[in-house]
């Protein structure tokens, strides 16, 4: 049994169900099946919507009779990561602190997904609470990626880029703290776009870092990637941090090339990453300049302190979010004595270790007396990027460099080193921090023939030269093999 479902785009199949060419109904039973088949392998979804999902497409088909248009995603399934609420089904953000809680409400990007006739398929696997590299933090167990089942997808969406990896859907949603869409897009070998904060709607995504958490799309290819974004994308009353400002629609420029503009290959993000990594880089760079873009090299040294940083003000705003999980609002309630007792049994039995780890190391970061030296110092060092990327963005349209240092990494190489795994994240993380736009894009293979991802990062609202590019870079790219088992004896392989 090979792992991979079904190939077909959300562009040809949005396209020939709004004709009337093929139905919904055909489309859902084929990826249902498709999960039905190879998801006991990877894992990647927790809650399967076959009744929901089947519901929407009879649906959608009796408007295309009616003579109806449902929409730019008629009829295209898309998975959603489990820390996005949605009414009436699970939501546990991969933790048993939800068991059993259904949201009375749906996010704004799930309903703007259902408004364009997209069906939501399942809820994807996640590391707990977002907080994560590699999708093993989850207490449903850990998700594995479609290229070898022996290794992580990466984190925290990698149940998202799994499934579409594998064409169990051809769209999914994740969110991106650190660089929970971008790297899990590098290790599974496909598209993985983080916006610029603010132009999608955080309603009804479940918090970790309120001021980095961003919600972005997964997919095969760049122009089903600009189609969910540009459905998801715009302002929303509901969101106080949505920016009300009107948006260009992406899809519509991707083939204007990049004759013209200014790249700069950003040492930070190559330097020190593995040799594979890096000449996949370099030869992203080379195909922009054939294709008429004007490539320099450029540093901005300061981008080497996003980490220390980010891993201060992250779990200090993790450690306000998740104070609200007491045992009296939702779900996992353990009783004891009194209701201090209740509350600290409660969060005792319901976090998981990683999730406990960054609730103590934010709230130490954010107590009497330590606060300035470390919440304060790391949102100073947050100014100083924001400025040295300002910098940058002077003399160049987008920014290039890798999206991982290493091709996706053995389950269990490193769940006992936090250090790292936060490691994992040390390309993603500077643009988290400034608020701006990057996205993964498939470049080839590293070592052992494993995807990898090339990082194209672009300024606030840059999405539209961000795309072009991502564009220009898809069409050079080597090959990257279809997933399939790992061969015998490497730890995975097909029961």
């Amino acid at each position: 049994m090979s792992l991979s479902g079904v190939s077909a785009t959300a562009l040809s199949l949005a396209t020939d169900v709004r004709s009337g060419t093929i139905k919904a109904t055909e489309v859902i039973d084929a990826h249902l099946a498709a999960i039905a088949a190879l998801d006991g392998e990877l894992n990647a979804f927790v809650h399967v919507l076959d009744g929901a999902a089947r519901e929407a497409a009879v649906a959608v088909d009796r408007r295309v009779e009616a003579g109806e248009d449902p929409g730019p995603l008629a009829g295209v399934p898309v998975a959603v990561k489990d820390n996005l609420c949605l009414r009436g089904a699970p939501t546990t953000c991969g933790s048993r602190i939800l068991e059993g809680w259904s949201p009375p409400y749906s996010a704004t990007v799930l309903e703007r997904l259902v408004d364009a006739g997209a069906i939501l398929v399942g809820k994807t696997n996640m590391d707990e609470f977002a907080m994560g590299s590699s999708t093993e933090t989850s207490v449903y167990g850990p998700t594995r990626n479609p290229h070898d089942l022996s290794r992580v997808p990466g984190g925290s969406s990698g149940g998202s880029a799994a499934a579409v990896a594998a064409g169990l859907a051809p769209l999914a949603l994740g969110s991106d703290t650190g660089g929970s869409i971008r790297q899990p897009a590098a290790f599974c070998g496909v598209v993985g776009v983080k916006p610029t904060y603010g132009t999608v709607s955080r309603f009804g995504l479940v918090a970790f870092a309120s001021s980095l958490d961003q919600i972005g799309p997964f997919a095969r290819n760049v122009a089903d990637a600009a189609l969910l974004f540009d459905v998801i994308a715009g302002h929303d009353p509901l969101d106080s941090t949505s920016l009300d400002r009107p948006l260009v629609q992406v899809g519509p420029c991707l083939a204007d090339g990049v004759a013209g503009m200014r790249v700069g290959v950003l040492a930070e993000l190559v330097d020190g990453v593995d040799a594979d990594v890096a000449a996949r880089v370099h030869e992203a760079a080379e195909a922009l300049a054939a294709a008429g873009a004007i490539v320099e090299e450029l540093s901005v040294p300061e981008v080497r302190y996003g980490l220390p940083a980010y891993y201060l003000i992250a779990p200090a705003e993790a450690s306000s979010n998740l104070s609200r999980y007491d045992g009296v609002r939702y779900g996992l309630r353990v009783e004891a004595s009194d209701v201090a007792a209740m509350n600290s049994a409660t969060r005792a039995a319901g976090f998981g270790p990683e999730v406990k780890r960054r609730i103590m190391l934010g709230t130490y970061a954010l107590s009497a007396g330590y606060y300035e030296a470390y919440y304060g110092q790391a949102m100073k060092v947050r100014t100083v990027i924001v400025d040295a990327f300002a910098a940058a963005y002077r003399g160049v349209d987008v920014l290039l460099g890798a999206t991982t240092p290493t091709t996706a990494f053995p389950i269990g190489a490193k769940t006992g080193d936090p250090l790292s795994m936060y490691l994992s994240d040390v390309c993603t993380i500077p643009t988290n921090l400034a608020g701006h736009a990057a996205m993964s894009v498939p470049f080839g293979t590293g070592a052992g023939g494993l995807p990898v991802g090339v990082q194209v990062l672009a300024p606030a609202l840059g999405e539209l030269q961000m795309f072009r590019v991502a564009s220009v870079l898809e069409a050079a790219a080597p090959p990257t093999p279809a997933p399939s088992p790992p061969p015998q004896g490497s730890g995975g392989g097909v029961r």
